[in-house]
């Protein structure tokens, strides 16, 4: 079975964010009144894994080894099957 996760990947409370603090200064230049910017990166993988269980501890495993730091970032995630979209001619 084909699965989507979609894997959010964000920097730890405390952990220095100048690509946040960049954008918010853009925003102040804009006149927008922000706060703060915290920067984090959305990953969307898709892949192949024979039920949820598994498509769970695949996704885990993926965080923990590659898409996210664990000494300064955390990574949570949406994970649904993939339906292929239909191809064909609409009557």
């Amino acid at each position: 079975m084909r699965w989507l996760a979609e894997v959010n990947v964000r920097l730890r409370p405390g952990i220095a964010d100048p690509e946040g603090q960049t954008i918010a200064g853009g925003l102040r230049a804009l006149g927008f009144e922000v706060a703060d910017v915290r920067a984090g990166k959305l990953l969307r993988v898709t892949f192949e894994a024979v039920d949820r269980e598994r498509a769970e501890s695949a996704v885990a495993q993926m965080c923990s080894r590659l898409l996210a730091n664990p000494v300064m970032e955390t990574a949570d995630w949406e994970l649904s099957a993939d339906e292929p979209a239909a191809v064909g001619i609409e009557s």
